[in-house]
Formats: C-alpha cells, sequence, structure tokens
C-alpha cells in the first residue's frame, strides 16, 4: 500500500544543486511504496535573473530524480527548453523513468511567467494511471480554473505543485479543500517554504479532512482506496 507525501522546503536559495539534495534527502526519508509531491519549480524557484542556469540544471535533475524513483511515484515541476520555448513541465517519475508530464497551461501573467515561458495545452491536462493510482495534476494558477478541475474527475489522487503566494494564502487552503471534496479524492498540495509562499503544504481526504505539514518537511498519510469508495458512494454524484 503507498503512502501520500507532501513536502515543504526552502528553494530560494541559487545554489540549484543544494536544493536537489534537500529533495533526494525528502525523497529517502519518505521510504519505498510512496506518492510524493514537490513544490513548484523547487529547484530553482522562478530564478529569470539566471534563466540560461535554470534551464541548463534540468537535465542533471532528472537524471538524478530518476536514480530514487523506483517503487516511488514523485511529481513536482521542472524548467526546460524544448525546440526553443521554455515550458514549466509537470513531471511524474517511477522505477527511472518520467512517466508522464506536460506543460503548465495557465501562466501566471501576474507574476510575469508569460514574459519568460510558453503556455502549455488545456488538451494534455488529464488523469494517467502510474501502478494501480489514477493521478490528476493542477500546477499552482491552474487551480483556479474550474473548466479545468472537470478533467480531473474520477482521479484517486490530484497532485497539486505550488508556487503560491502569502498574500493568498485562504485561497490555496481553500480551493484543494474544496477539490478533494468535490472529486471525492484525496488532494496532495506542496507549495514552498519561501518567505513570499503560503507554505500551506497538506493532504486532504476524499471526506475534506485537512492536515497541513505546518512545521514538518515531510508530511505523510496512507492511502487507501476504499476511503474514496465509501465517500463516492455514500454521496453518490456520479463519480465511477
Amino acid at each position: 500500500m503507498y503512502s501520500l507525501n507532501s513536502l515543504l522546503f526552502d528553494t530560494t536559495t541559487k545554489d540549484y544543486n543544494t536544493n536537489l539534495q534537500t529533495l533526494l534527502k525528502l525523497i529517502d526519508v519518505c521510504g519505498d511504496n510512496s506518492l510524493i509531491v514537490a513544490p513548484e519549480v523547487c529547484l530553482s524557484s522562478y530564478d529569470y535573473e539566471n534563466f540560461d542556469e535554470v534551464l541548463d540544471f534540468a537535465d542533471e535533475a532528472i537524471r538524478e530524480i530518476k536514480k530514487v524513483s523506483f517503487s516511488k511515484i514523485i511529481i513536482l515541476t521542472i524548467l526546460e527548453k524544448r525546440d526553443g520555448e521554455v515550458f514549466n513541465f509537470a513531471k511524474i517519475f517511477h522505477n527511472g523513468e518520467v512517466v508522464y508530464e506536460r506543460a503548465k497551461a495557465r501562466l501566471f501573467r501576474f507574476g510575469d511567467e508569460h514574459k519568460y515561458m510558453s503556455e502549455g495545452s488545456d488538451e494534455n491536462i488529464k488523469i494517467v494511471e502510474v501502478d494501480g493510482i489514477k493521478i490528476a495534476i493542477f500546477i499552482c494558477f491552474e487551480l483556479r480554473f474550474k473548466e479545468l478541475w472537470q478533467k480531473s474527475q474520477g482521479a484517486d489522487v490530484i497532485a497539486v505543485p505550488s508556487w503560491w503566494g502569502v498574500l493568498r494564502t485562504e485561497h490555496f487552503a481553500n480551493l484543494t479543500q474544496a477539490l478533494a471534496i468535490m472529486n471525492q479524492c484525496y488532494v496532495v498540495a506542496s507549495d514552498s517554504l519561501n518567505e513570499d509562499c503560503t507554505k500551506m503544504s497538506g493532504i486532504i481526504t476524499p471526506h475534506g479532512v485537512v492536515q497541513r505539514n505546518i512545521d514538518k518537511p515531510c508530511l505523510s498519510l496512507e492511502y487507501s482506496p476504499k476511503e474514496i469508495k465509501i465517500m463516492r458512494k455514500y454521496m453518490d454524484v456520479g463519480i465511477a
């Protein structure tokens, strides 16, 4: 049986390898049969002043994360250049491979993301099954678009890697809980410990019960498919 794990750590350092080592240590702490969600761009933050270095680091980071992904499901986002365009890719690592990836489809223009990267397509937002778990991903700002929520209907776990502004902390808390209640599934949200972010990493159950990391770098909760079935049978709204 898998455990669900939301990570919370500082990603502001310009030393990307330090961030990577922090991530790798937390992945190791989680142990085998863990589904792990790390904050959005947790290896580099949005370091626009050193953007070329950020992009150059991607290949090394991907290689190292693949090595520690055996018997684990690891979800995070990494900035990469493809065919001359930069994208913020959500990736799922499992058993030494990237088994799924897609580019962030809704960029946060208030934070100038559109000036540095291109948007992905809504069509690529879908549920993917990994080791028997149906997973959907919303990357930070995508959480605000109700038309995207329907694309996650039927997921067992929705991962929300984020870099969410502290001034909108209540929005993040309420939206992640509502997402779990609406879809009657687990939501594993991960935000940065950066002072400008909410620090509201956490796990919400299919019943809408919320646990936040608070001061824990890794919050774990046992994944129970039974709880999903119970909630969907008890409050039948047509989710298979």
